[in-house]
Order: C-alpha cells, then structure tokens, then sequence
C-alpha cells in the first residue's frame, strides 16, 4: 500500500507544475509593476516595462469614469464596452485583473466573441440580459436570462454573447482574469480580416452562396 503514496506524491507535483506552467497571467515576483513608456533603467516583464518604484504614485492604481454610460448609437449593435485593462490603468500590469463596463440599448447585442486569454465574470446592475457560451466540443450551448444582481462566468476562451431582452437599457459589469484578456469578435475577425480571407474558403466554411460571402465581408 505504501508504495503508491510516492507514485502518488509524483502525480499531484506534476499536475502542480503543469498548472502553473500553463498559467496564462504569471504571478508577480513583486508587490507591484506598473508599467511604463519609458524603457531607461525599467525592467521587462510580462510585455511591459516597470516603472522605478520611487517614482510610483497612487495615480498609477487608479482610474475614474467607469460611472459614466457607454455610447450605445455609435455602432449597429446598441451595445458599449468599457474595457479597463493594463494600457488604461497602468498598475494592473502583472496582476491579472481587468474589468469592463458593458452599456446595451434595448435590444443591444454584445456579439459572439472570444476571450483567448481570460475567464469572465459578469454581474448584471440592470436591466435584463440573455447570455450565453459554446463549449468546444460538442458544441454545447449554456444559457440563461439574467436579472438585476445575477451572475453568470464566462470560461476563458469560449464563445459567449450578451443580449439586452428588454425594452430598457442595461448595464453590466464584468471582471475578467487577465490584465489583457484579448478579444476576437467572430463575426468582424472573419468577415473584416484585413487583408480578407478568400472568398472561397468562407463559402466552403459556412456553406453560404458567394454572394452572400461578398456581402458580409462588405459590411465590417
């Protein structure tokens, strides 16, 4: 019976160090690294430069404006993101924290759309959403309608939406497990590459006439 325990001990250290391996945000090695422009005497890490402690101020942990509402009528989807990440707020860098406001005119649609580098968690302040995530596969699709107060956690890199059901605004904020979670909106990434994807590839893909392909790679 005692010789499995070492066997075992071997196991759980090697799904530890895999764990931490595949970290996406490393953990910092300091209490903090605000990141800086200004590469003289600043040391790399974690794709920024770090600012000089000395030199360091509350200001660099703080960012005002997340009170305000998002412009809803600027895009064809009624919907705003005020995305919070390390280029906004400079003493995020290292953390792994970022945070969002999301805005929805009635009926406003956060498109389908990836995180490829962090896990987010939503919590509705108003108003009605309708979200949901695809897994990878099978292609299952998790969704629930969600209230004033209610959460909802969105796995890193899964495909997920949020749509406003009712008739008046929403609101919502979201922390996501990342200082730069990314963002690769499907619709957009695969109709508005830049330079575009073949037409024939899109039509193969989706099963779409070619026209239709033209069509959408001429709206983004």
């Amino acid at each position: 019976m005692m010789k499995g325990v070492p066997y075992l001990v071997a196991v759980a250290i090697l799904a530890l160090a895999f764990s931490l391996a595949s970290a996406y945000d490393p953990s910092p090695l300091q209490d903090f690294c605000v990141a800086i422009n200004n590469t003289d005497s600043a040391v790399f890490v974690n794709g920024k430069f770090c600012k000089d402690p000395i030199y360091v101020t509350a200001n660099d942990f703080f960012f005002s404006g997340l009170n305000i509402p998002g412009n809803t009528t600027v895009n064809k989807l009624g919907s705003s993101v005020n995305l919070v990440k390390v280029d906004k707020l400079l003493g995020l860098n290292t953390l792994g924290i970022s945070l969002a406001r999301l805005d929805f005119a009635p009926y406003g649609l956060n498109p389908p759309h990836i995180h490829p580098r962090g896990t987010e968690l939503l919590v509705v302040m108003e108003g009605t959403l309708l979200v949901g995530f695809v897994t990878s596969n099978p292609n299952k699709l998790f969704t629930k309608i969600l209230n004033k107060g209610d959460v909802f956690v969105f796995p890193i890199g899964l495909i997920h939406f949020q749509f406003n059901i009712g008739q008046t605004n929403a609101v919502a904020f979201a922390g996501l497990s990342s200082q730069n979670p990314g963002l690769i909106t499907i619709a957009s990434t695969v109709f508005g590459s830049n330079p575009p994807i073949n037409p024939n590839v899109l039509t193969k893909a989706f099963q779409l006439d070619k026209n239709v392909v033209d069509y959408l790679q001429k709206q983004f």
